[in-house]
Parts: structure tokens; sequence; C-alpha cells
């Protein structure tokens, strides 16, 4: 479908933020306003700088070793931790990209369940749950097999995007359901782990833009403050995960958000103008 093509600089400014887009950071602690919505060529050039990312940042045969090696008993070394992580961290960029632009705002079938079973798999393997890793892992082997891998990318090089209102109306309903939510005074984890997408797509969007804009003030600025957010949620979803695993806890026993987060959430709600 002829997407665009960015320069290396670009694709390595978009890896960077994305490796950030989970730090916790004190860098913005105001979140600076900002109006929903862009161009509809800019919904189309964002799609194809992360469709370009996840491409070109490793083969099947990559992913499928790592894999292997965990489901035969391995231990994963560090660097091979790292590079699971990094894998991860593109396919669950461009699953972002497809609910934020595409005009379903919801990422392909096939595309969408390896990415949440890679986390599965991870969460399996860095938790000592081999049951996790063999169930996980032989149908990851299978959605990485030749033809599927082939459908899924035909099926991401021919996604359609939405229009300019489109993409407005669809990440307004996102911030008023995020609004809806800290109207709760706890949430389970189902509502948090909801929570926490929303805040990653938002930071997905503006690691995106900041990539490509060569990181503008306003912009930088204010991917950092949600990749703050984002790394203050991930971490306690980590230990709600861990806690679920051990039998500690039950996922969806209701919680109390931490009030600086709260706070930040309703920062990220008021600041931001639904036009």
């Amino acid at each position: 479908m002829g997407w665009k093509k960015y320069p290396q600089e670009v694709v390595d400014r978009l890896f960077l933020a994305i490796d950030e887009d989970d730090v916790i950071n004190s860098e913005t602690t105001d979140f600076p306003s900002v109006v929903l919505g862009t161009s509809q060529q800019n919904i189309r050039d964002y799609y194809a700088l992360c469709l370009q990312l996840w491409e070109e940042g490793f083969t099947r045969q990559e992913l499928l070793s790592l894999i292997n090696q965990v489901l035969a008993g391995q231990e994963l070394t560090k660097a091979q931790r790292k590079q699971y992580k990094f894998i991860r961290a593109r396919y669950k960029h461009l699953r972002f990209a497809q609910r934020l632009y595409s005009q379903k705002h919801d990422a392909d079938k096939i595309f969408k369940a390896t990415t949440v079973y890679l986390g599965h798999f991870q969460d399996g393997f860095k938790n000592g749950d081999k049951n996790s890793v063999q169930y996980y892992g032989k149908i990851l082997r299978l959605l990485l097999s030749r033809p599927i891998w082939s459908w899924v990318k035909y099926s991401l090089n021919h996604l359609h995007v939405d229009s300019e209102t489109g993409f407005q109306r669809y990440v307004c309903a996102q911030l008023n359901e995020l609004s809806t939510m800290l109207n709760k005074e706890t949430v389970t984890g189902t509502e948090f782990h909801d929570i926490r997408k929303i805040v990653s797509q938002q930071v997905s969007f503006f690691d995106t833009q900041r990539s490509i804009e060569n990181n503008p003030t306003q912009v930088y600025a204010i991917s950092r403050f949600l990749a703050n957010i984002n790394g203050l949620m991930g971490d306690k979803h980590d230990e709600m995960v861990a806690d679920k695993l051990s039998g500690v806890r039950e996922y969806e026993t209701p919680t109390t958000l931490d009030s600086q987060l709260r706070s930040d959430l309703e920062q990220l709600v008021e600041k931001t103008v639904r036009v």
C-alpha cells in the first residue's frame, strides 16, 4: 500500500522512546495541556513508522529460537531476555498503532493474540511457572509458523487508517472511559489493566509523534509524563500478576489507586481538551 519509509535515525528515536515508555521519572511533574486530534496524513505516517519498526526489528526465526529455548527448559541469558523484551515491545507498539489509527480501532486478531501470549509467556518464565511456559509457548510456535506469519504481515500492510474525525472520536471515548473509572474508589485487576492500556496507547502516540518531529519540547514533556504513569502502573501490575500466580491474592480483588498515581491520571483527564 506504499507506506512511507523513514530514515534509520527516526526509527532509532522511536526505539529509544519505547525503551523509556515505562520508566518512572520526574522529568515532568505537570501534564501540559493538549488538544486531542491530528491530521489524516499524520495518522497514516504514524502507522507507517510503527509498522517499519516492527518489520525491521527482528526476524521470525529469532523469536522462535528464543521461545524454543525456553520450551526446552533452558534459561535465557540476560542478553536474550533483553532481546525478547524488545521484540515484545515492538509487538505492543504496533498493536497500539492498530488500535489508534485503524478504521476499526482494533488489532488484527492473530497479531493481537500473539502479542498477548508473548506477555503471558514472559510472565511464565519470569515467575518460574512451567505450565504457562509450556501452554503459551506451544501456541506461539503455531502462531509464528510460516503460513500464519505471512498472513499477518499481509494484513498489517493492508490496514485501512481512520479519518481525522474517526480518530478524534476514538481517543475522546478512551479519555471519557478513563474519567469514569477514576470516579470509583477502587478498581478490579481488569479495570486497572484497562486504565493502563489507555495510558499506554497515549504514550505510544506521543512517542511516535516526538520521534518523527525530533523531540519538540511540549510533545517530549507529555511523553515523559505519561511514561511515568505507565511505569508506576506497570510495577503495580507485575505485583498483581505475581500475587495471582503464587496464590497470595486474586487478580480481581478491588484495590485503591496510589494517591500520586490518581492525581497524575486526573491531570491527564482534566488537561486534555476534547474538541
